[in-house]
């Protein structure tokens, strides 16, 4: 089976049982472009594990220091037996071409909810904004609660910026977190979001303050990448 190359992944595919997200600290802009290089040479010139894993894209950080990986798998099953027989050829080949990679570590998710403005198809998004959030301890429901929150502020927003194209919002399999996948014009229009009146992305309402201040809530983290390079299975 070989892999083929797209602009981004299609997240809301069929057949997705499990998505695993992670970061790597690379340091520098140049360090990230020799690192995606690496990447995609790794992966290309072998062929895709036919394993269950659906799709890989990796992102650069705006600020140049880090890789973001998404990944879409059928199942838990089909990360482990690439762990087991895939992964560490690759992971050396780009290691030795750019050493002294830190990995910060690998988090497993499921998509809950996802929504797009109507626009979304006639524009292509030159910003993916990943949202971290984290709560005080594992609670399915209550992960599931802050994401519906989340919808009916959005739905009752005044003045929705007009540069947000598209959310994808993921639930930690540990019960403790929520990643959210929102795809923007470009990074300005991001920032833009971010500096009208409100706290953060969101006008100054009930709902948004009810989301803002969420039973359980620990606080959110928020970074900035730009699409590098994505790949998925083809027959």
């Amino acid at each position: 089976m070989t892999a083929y190359l797209s602009a981004r992944p299609d997240l809301t595919r069929s057949g997705v049982g499990s998505v695993k997200v992670s970061t790597w600290h690379v340091g520098t802009p140049e360090r990230q472009r020799a690192a995606v290089e690496a990447i995609d040479r790794a992966w290309r010139l072998r062929d895709w594990p036919d394993v269950g894993l659906l799709s890989y894209s990796v992102y650069t950080s705006n600020d140049g220091t880090a890789l973001l990986h998404y990944s879409q798998w059928t199942g838990e099953d089909a990360y482990q037996e690439f762990s087991r027989t895939f992964r560490d050829e690759r992971n050396d080949e780009i290691d030795a071409a750019v050493p002294g990679i830190e990995r910060l570590g690998l988090h497993t998710y499921e998509l809950y909810r996802s929504g797009r403005s109507p626009e979304a198809d006639l524009r292509v998004p030159g910003c993916v904004v990943i949202v971290e959030i984290g709560f005080d301890g594992p609670d399915p429901a209550r992960q599931r609660d802050w994401v519906d929150a989340v919808f009916t502020a959005l739905e009752g927003d005044p003045h929705p910026h007009p540069g947000g194209i598209s959310a994808y919002f993921h639930l930690g399999t540990d019960g403790t977190r929520v990643l959210n996948y929102a795809e923007w014009e470009s990074e300005r229009a991001h920032q833009e979001a971010l500096e009208a009146p409100g706290d953060g992305v969101g006008s100054p309402t009930e709902e948004w303050e009810r989301v803002r201040h969420h039973p359980g809530l620990t606080g959110s983290r928020v970074t900035r990448y730009t699409p590098a390079l994505s790949l998925s299975a083809g027959a």
